[in-house]
């Protein structure tokens, strides 16, 4: 039989930074990488390509030590990531547009590609006990 290499999996290039405990999101070609345990750093992972960018760091005062992110909206060119948990309890979004895409000028400045407090209608942060109230009566 000799030594064959049977592996169903494939090996990807190492990440720029290394990380433990991180969270990652599919969407279209790419993984989005988003932090891991005291690392701050966001990446995307083109599966085609095999490369790697940067995206975004997470804010300084955030730790993601058992952090959860989760695809909120998936539209055609962009979807919304919502980051909570972690050490510190912490609520934020993400507007992500493909960092692959040249086209993408104009949404980089309308916070695009960022991770921004996770508000109400009228721009109160909402805490994590408030967004499982959401979630719960979204899933009955």
């Amino acid at each position: 039989m000799g030594n064959q290499n049977t592996s169903h999996f494939e090996r990807l290039k190492d990440l720029p930074s290394t990380l433990s405990d991180s969270q990652c999101v599919l969407y279209k070609h790419e993984i989005l990488i988003c932090g891991g345990f005291r690392k701050e750093n966001c990446y995307s992972y083109h599966t085609i390509k095999n490369k790697y960018k940067f995206i975004c760091d997470y804010p300084s005062n955030i730790e993601l030590y058992g952090h959860c992110v989760v695809k909120l909206i998936d539209n055609k060119n962009e979807i919304t990531l919502l980051s909570f948990g972690g050490s510190i309890k912490h609520t934020l979004m993400m507007k992500h547009a493909s960092i692959w895409d040249n086209n993408n000028k104009i949404k980089k400045s309308n916070n695009y590609n960022q991770w921004i407090p996770f508000t109400d209608n009228h721009n109160n942060q909402l805490s994590l006990e408030e967004i499982k109230i959401i979630i719960m009566e979204c899933v009955q």
